[in-house]
């Protein structure tokens, strides 16, 4: 479904990806996963046309990249990020046309449409008249997915998806997405500096540093005596957070 093929790019005289190659099949949820500056989201951008590599070639189902219009790529890529950026002057029913309309549905269909996304992400009907200012942050972000989902992409990128999010509204809008993706058969890409959040998502965790794989696998892989050092200690967190969680739960305290 995605491939970098040896994909670079450069911000001002240094390397942040790359080179970079690596393929999604479809239907697979991928978690990049790694700190601060360390390509995660240039190279999600890549995929949808937001950002261009100055070497190498980003394919999305079979098109190269930049071989047809991006207006084009877009309107099969779903895109998912932290701050939701529903437009605030517009009700929840006309943000979820914002998809379809550019695509040319017609009215009917795109009103159909909305109200199927508003029950497929479990928020009551009368939610498509208010503005987003009266939603709840939770509700925000179902919408913020839904309008991504409204026309029927085969792709969804998420950058930092539930990071603005409580930690029980963050772990349920979380498990909530995957099973979408799983429904509707998706290829989901997410961008998460979260351990806990790409183990417990993802099929596939690709951590990166410094634009470069420096372990790619599955949670049980990783989770796995990894060879290299960054990588062991990422996953010693969530280790050591389950020992911690284990011995509350057995009476040992905090001791």
């Amino acid at each position: 479904m995605i491939s970098f093929d040896a994909v670079t790019k450069i911000y001002g005289g240094r390397r942040v990806v790359g080179p970079l190659s690596l393929v999604i099949p479809k239907g697979q949820f991928v978690a990049l996963l790694g700190g601060s500056g360390c390509g995660k989201t240039t190279s999600l951008k890549m995929i949808n046309g937001l950002v261009t590599p100055d070497s190498g070639q980003v394919v999305v189902e079979g098109r190269a990249v930049g071989a047809e219009p991006l207006s084009a790529l877009r309107r099969r890529i779903g895109y998912v990020f932290q701050e939701v950026g529903l437009f605030p002057h517009m009700t929840v029913a006309e943000n979820l046309a914002v998809g379809p309309r550019l695509a040319g549905w017609p009215a009917p269909r795109t009103a159909a449409r909305a109200a199927e996304l508003l029950s497929l992400i479990a928020l009551p009907s009368d939610v498509a008249e208010r503005l987003p200012a009266a939603l709840s942050g939770g509700q925000r972000q179902r919408v913020g997915l839904a309008r991504a989902l409204a026309a029927g992409p085969a792709v969804m990128l998420m950058d930092e998806p539930f990071g603005a999010l409580d930690p029980v509204l963050r772990d349920g809008l979380g498990q909530d997405y995957r099973a979408l993706h799983d429904r509707l058969g998706l290829t989901t890409v997410m961008v998460t500096h979260d351990v806990m959040e790409a183990l417990l998502l993802a099929d596939r965790i690709v951590v990166l540093d410094a634009g470069v794989i420096l372990a790619d696998g599955s949670p049980g892989e990783l989770l796995a005596d990894h060879p290299n050092p960054v990588v062991s200690a990422l996953m010693e967190t969530p280790r050591r957070q389950a020992r911690r969680l284990e011995a509350l739960a057995t009476g040992a305290g905090h001791g």
